[in-house]
Order: C-alpha cells, then sequence, then structure tokens
C-alpha cells in the first residue's frame, strides 16, 4: 500500500496515486476533501516505499519505522503532537522508536514529517506496514503486468 502512497516536493501532506496519464499522475489528497489534481514531470515525487530513515549503521526503510510507531502506540495516533513538540521532545519520541538513528543526519523537521505522516495514514485506515506482504503485493502487480504484456504480444 505505501507504494500508492506519495509525497510531493513543496506540497503539505500525503497523496495516493489514482491513475497515470501520459505525462502526468492524478493524486489525491490523504485528507477529508479527498481532492484530486494532476502531478507532471516537473514535480518531484516519492514514494512513501522508497523512503528510508538515516541509522549510524545503514538506512532503515519508513515502514519499519512506521511498524515501530505503531507498535509503541499500541495501532493508536501518536502521543505526541508534531506540531507542537519542541526538538528534545521530538528527539526522545523517535530515539525509543528507532534508538539507532543518526542525530547529525536526521532533522527535527524530518521527525515531525514522520509523526505528521504516520497519524495521517492512521487516520485514513492505511495501517498495514508489514514489509513481507508489500512485497507480496508488488510481486502480483508485477506479475498481472507482465502477463498482460505477454498477452498484447500474443
Amino acid at each position: 500500500m505505501l507504494e500508492t502512497i506519495l509525497a510531493i516536493s513543496g506540497k503539505p501532506g500525503l497523496y495516493k496515486l489514482v491513475s497515470r496519464g501520459n505525462s502526468n499522475l492524478i493524486v489525491e489528497t490523504l485528507d477529508a476533501e479527498h481532492k484530486r489534481m494532476p502531478v507532471f514531470a516537473t514535480d518531484r515525487v516519492i514514494s512513501l516505499s522508497d523512503i528510508a530513515m538515516y541509522t549510524d549503521t545503514e538506512e532503515v526503510p519508513l515502514r519499519q519505522v512506521m511498524k515501530n510507531i505503531q507498535q509503541k502506540e499500541n495501532g493508536g495516533p501518536t502521543s505526541l503532537d508534531p506540531r507542537k513538540a519542541t526538538k528534545q521532545e521530538l528527539t526522545a519520541y523517535v530515539a525509543e522508536v528507532l534508538p539507532e538513528f543518526d542525530r547529525d543526519r536526521v532533522y527535527p523537521s524530518d521527525m515531525k514529517k514522520l509523526l505528521t505522516w504516520y497519524n495521517l495514514l492512521l487516520e485514513n485506515g492505511i495501517t498495514d506496514f508489514d514489509e513481507s506482504l508489500q512485497e507480496t503485493q508488488g510481486d502480483n502487480i508485477a506479475d498481472r503486468e507482465k502477463a498482460a504484456s505477454d498477452d498484447a504480444k500474443a
């Protein structure tokens, strides 16, 4: 599911991929409005499944960090309000979730965005951050696309 959830540079919030056009993507906001809009090649778009968090040893996929937050909060929203939290509170919270995160390369704005995104996904019923399920779904999509292209060739 995180493959179809997008972050667009310069635009707040998260977006769900609805459709693909020839030169653009159609996305829908993950908020109460569910407003649809086109996103063009000039916009910097990244899937949440492609984002990782820096640690002292390696990069940890965002889905694993989200899963850690989900376990800490017992499936509920974050106990810390990211908009009102201080730098020290954010650092302490993220250290509980991911103790080895790189304190030099992960900025307070990144931590706020992480907690805001987690709460936004939770509000929209996206709570499955399990990697094995995501890989299986991705394989099924790839298999279907390959089968469709094979049928088109025949």
